[in-house]
């Protein structure tokens, strides 16, 4: 009688940090959520876990309550929303966007014809591109999300990515998990504008925004879920972990946004809007299509402390 055995393999050994190869749980809506079918329009998902298109809502009218009550439940679940041929004017593009809080600007970004819509006009000054971030972690209270619009587009290139933070948390290493729990981060405005700033305009703003501290692992406000809330733009370091550390534990947090599984990608036409979630998702911007121009307008609403 003869026993099987297990062949005995070489020494081998796969870097321990970084994205891991295999299944991944991919979870839209947080546990026990009613996943309730749409009554006001038709939503037609691009992703598996985020963004959606949305079909039959004129942004450029009055929406009814019902309606609004509905895209932020879309919003919620499927973290960034768009629509397809708006064309909307600076008025209706901050009308739609203050029907979830107040506006916010941002003095580092250039400003429209309208002074509450940032303009990136790729043809004028560098862009804020090619790397994933969230909006304004660097404001004690960071911007709840951003309607945003394309004015004219390239004849190829220039996409926007978005990715789903809290599905990147669901897929941490659960020693990573309880590694950053509590924890949190210093997030400064510098990182992410030097590549575009003398520092003679950075140091203007200094005062105005002083690091911040916030969570590694933020609770989302409305559904409760964790996400990551450090990127690579503005987080610098974990507050009370040495800096090897703390540097070896963001790149592996930085890397999550990665993971193709989280993420959808969206393909413009001049006149369309995304709106996002900045509370759940990190987004990159593709810088693939020079020499051609690129305008696009973005309204930030204001958001709350993380916690």
């Amino acid at each position: 009688m003869t026993t099987a055995t297990t062949p005995v393999l070489r020494d081998h050994r796969i870097p321990a940090d970084g994205l891991y190869e295999g299944p991944r749980e991919l979870r839209r809506v947080p546990e026990g959520w009613a996943d309730r079918p749409y009554e006001r329009f038709r939503l037609a998902p691009l992703g598996r876990v985020i963004g959606a298109e949305i079909h039959g809502v004129d942004l450029s009218r009055p929406l009814e309550a019902s309606v609004r009550a509905e895209l932020d439940r879309a919003l919620l679940e499927w973290k960034v929303l768009f629509f397809r041929d708006q064309h909307l004017t600076s008025q209706q593009q901050r009308a739609f966007a203050g029907l979830w809080g107040d506006l916010e600007t941002n003095p580092l970004v250039a400003a429209g014809d309208d002074p509450e819509v940032a303009r990136f006009d790729r043809s004028a000054v560098p862009s804020f591109e090619n790397v994933w971030h969230t909006d304004v972690t660097f404001r004690e209270r960071p911007a709840l999300g951003a309607v945003l619009q394309l004015r004219e587009v390239p004849p190829v290139g220039g996409d926007t990515l978005w990715a789903d933070m809290a599905a990147a948390y669901d897929n941490l290493p659960e020693e990573v998990k309880e590694r950053i729990e509590g924890a949190r981060a210093v997030h400064d405005f510098i990182p992410g504008f030097a590549r575009f700033y003398p520092p003679e305009r950075l140091a203007a703003h200094q005062e105005q925004f002083p690091p911040v501290e916030h969570p590694v692992v933020r609770r989302h406000p409305v559904t409760g879920r964790r996400t990551i809330f450090v990127n690579a733009s503005f987080t610098t370091r974990i507050v009370g972990f040495a800096q090897e550390e703390s540097d070896r534990l963001l790149r592996l947090l930085f890397q999550q946004a990665h993971a193709p599984e989280f993420q959808v990608r969206f393909s413009w036409r001049a006149g369309d809007v995304a709106f996002w979630d900045n509370r759940a998702t990190q987004h990159y911007a593709v810088n693939d299509y020079a020499p051609h121009r690129r305008v696009a307008e973005r309204v930030a609403i204001a958001g709350d402390r993380p916690h």
